[in-house]
């Protein structure tokens, strides 16, 4: 894996070589990375795997034609060649009106933001190994768990860069430190699983070991003897681990290339109320140690703070370059960019603004409904907002959470949800896309 320095120069010398061989502007990206992930299971040590890779990826234009090409080998020679072979890829390839690198008055130029994304620091193998399993160990030691699917800890660094022909160029590199357990409670046909996971940038805002396990058991445990459901309309909470799965599909409607497909039921909506006048939904891309935080789009424009939904009302689309020019909008720093293939588009650190109320005090008057902690499947149309997935989680009876459900849907439609949905006070950052409890009234509920 290169150092920031290499690994922008190698980036620009890729474009170089692009205009050297016929192309009329470049971009390159590189993206590299190393990590250790150690697994342990009933005490012993089930696998330790060390990953190194990195790879470098190539899109050029020759008038509006265009070719996306990537290689993992790095040698100049070799990329010299890749180069042409782009360019000729280019000539026989359709016009794109579309096609094109980011207006140069739009990169950012000056120093990136401070984000304090990489701590320097990496555990090595015993290490991870010993907490991983702390972790296992703190979960197996709660009362009514029985088996183990194991504990895992992991350590990791990234490197990007990104250069243009354009004259934009810059890099930064991101740590990564997780930890998670997994086990079983009770016996038999009745045993249940759960787990705990978290991820950071600094290891140093890791929960401890034991922290992470004894979550993990005690989730495990709650969700054993669970009662039959009785379908119907009801109100449902959403627990924070699963709530953020609903502004995803948010994300997804409002991504610009989408909306120039005609895919998503947020067509004609942008300006519109879509939630309640309490909410307000925040993409921050400059949250420190945030684990989407960047300075800089897949595109090299400047990231910046935006609300995505303005006390309710949906304020912007997602836009790359070419999704901005298809729908006659400018392009807003929302490109992402993998060393293969075109700049797709999404956000980076996305919290909705908690509410006024506990989730005790939004459930107190519900007297019968469920509050989700897990849900399964992939029964969402993107197009119409037909919404339709597995579930689990608890009864909530008189306004209080009491017995374990499972196996049962949940369904509605996104825009009725969204327009239904009342947040909770309980924020907390430590996800990439971070919601506290939601309630969202009328949906339905089968067994």
């Amino acid at each position: 894996m290169l150092s920031e320095q290499q690994a922008l120069e190698r980036a620009q010398m890729l474009v170089s070589a692009a205009l050297d061989a016929g192309a009329d502007a470049a971009d390159a990206l590189y993206a590299g990375g190393a990590a250790t992930e150690i697994s342990v299971r009933l005490g012993k040590l089930e696998d330790a795997g060390r990953s190194e890779g990195e790879e470098i990826g190539l899109r050029l234009f020759v008038g509006q034609r265009s070719a996306s090409v990537s290689s993992s080998a790095l040698a100049p020679e070799l990329l010299r060649d890749l180069a042409e072979r782009a360019v000729a890829m280019a000539k026989a390839a359709p016009e794109d009106p579309y096609a094109g690198l980011a207006p140069q008055e739009r990169l950012m130029t000056g120093p990136a933001p401070a984000l304090d994304l990489d701590d320097g620091g990496a555990q090595g193998p015993e290490a991870l190994r010993e907490a991983a399993l702390a972790a296992e160990d703190a979960a197996r030691a709660v009362p009514g768990v029985s088996n183990s699917e194991g504990g895992g800890a992991s350590t990791g660094r990234s490197v990007v860069a990104l250069a243009t022909s354009t004259g934009f160029g810059g890099s930064y590199t991101r740590s990564s430190h997780s930890l998670s357990a997994s086990v079983l409670a009770g016996e038999g046909a009745a045993k249940e699983r759960d787990h705990a996971y978290r991820t950071a940038r600094h290891a140093s805002d890791l929960p401890g070991p034991a922290a992470i396990g004894q979550q993990a058991g005690e989730r495990a445990v709650a969700r054993l003897d669970p009662a039959a459901i009785k379908g119907g309309p009801m109100p449902v909470l959403f627990d924070p681990r699963v709530g953020g799965s609903l502004i995803g599909h948010l994300l997804g409607a409002i991504s610009g290339p989408s909306v120039a497909r005609r895919a998503t039921f947020l067509l004609d909506a942008m300006g519109e109320a879509l939630f309640d006048g309490g909410v307000t939904i925040i993409d921050d891309p400059h949250r420190m140690r945030g684990l989407g935080s960047k300075a800089f789009d897949g595109e090299g424009l400047p990231t910046a703070r935006s609300k995505l939904i303005d006390r309710g009302v949906l304020t912007q689309w997602l836009l790359n370059v070419s999704s901005a020019r298809q729908l006659g909008l400018e392009p807003n720093g929302h490109a992402t960019r993998g060393a293969g293939g075109s700049p797709g588009v999404g956000a980076t650190n996305v919290h909705m603004e908690p509410g006024n109320e506990s989730p005790a005090a939004l459930m107190a008057n519900i007297e019968r409904g469920v509050y989700l902690t897990e849900l399964i499947g992939q029964g969402v149309n993107g197009v119409t907002g037909d919404y339709s997935r597995g579930a689990g989680g608890f009864l909530i009876e008189q306004g209080e959470i009491t017995r374990p459900v499972s196996e049962f849907t949940v369904a509605g439609n996104l825009k009725d949800m969204f327009a239904a949905m009342v947040p909770a006070d309980d924020l907390e950052f430590i996800r990439g896309l971070n919601v506290p409890t939601l309630r969202v009234d009328g949906m339905t509920v089968a067994a």
